[in-house]
């Protein structure tokens, strides 16, 4: 099914039959009327593409831009819902808003990490490549909540076994682990060449 927006371009969507999108008032909405206001809001967070990019690849900034998605009322359920809605499960929740807001072809995890390693394999030393694969691996089969600050520790007691000293010694000081897990993170939003 095709839903045309404010900004004159087609956006795609599986036809379901159930409603699954709710209104701030309460009342149910279709997933083209949900799409519709989220496109009408979208421009409250961010005024282009690039500042999407910018804000989507920092931790702290991304959470913060969820956060106000949410208090709009476009939550993480409802975010995932359109996902499956625009049959992008496998893609990044940047690759909704970029498809709402700019009609961009969503691209998926697993492509955007690939894309991202060679990126990583210049810029990190071989043992913060182990790390920043394993990462990969977990955002690409989880999602980009995998990525927010309060997963590095866990992901960090995962790989090393719950020895953080073991981390600290391969990959140095918290500070610079911290640097290494929110400093890749852009690798993975860059324009595609």
């Amino acid at each position: 099914m095709k839903v045309k927006l404010a900004d004159g371009k087609e956006r795609t969507i599986q036809h379901m039959t159930m409603t699954s999108f709710w209104h701030p008032d309460g009342t149910p909405m279709s997933a083209q009327q949900f799409m519709e206001m989220l496109f009408g809001k979208l421009p409250d967070f961010f005024k282009d593409e690039e500042e999407l990019r910018t804000l989507w690849s920092a931790p702290g900034t991304r959470a913060t831009l969820l956060e106000g998605l949410s208090e709009a009322g476009f939550g993480h359920e409802q975010m995932t819902e359109m996902q499956k809605i625009i049959d992008a499960e496998k893609s990044d929740l940047f690759d909704v808003l970029a498809y709402v807001a700019y009609a961009m072809p969503p691209i998926t995890r697993e492509d955007r990490a690939s894309k991202a390693k060679v990126e990583i394999s210049a810029q990190f030393n071989p043992k913060q490549q182990v790390f920043l694969d394993f990462v990969l691996s977990h955002y690409v089969n989880v999602g980009v909540e995998e990525l927010d600050q309060a997963k590095l520790t866990p992901l960090l007691r995962l790989k090393y076994h719950d020895s953080l000293p073991d981390a600290v010694a391969d990959l140095g000081a918290p500070k610079q682990i911290q640097e290494v897990f929110v400093g890749f993170q852009k690798f993975l939003y860059v324009v595609a060449a």
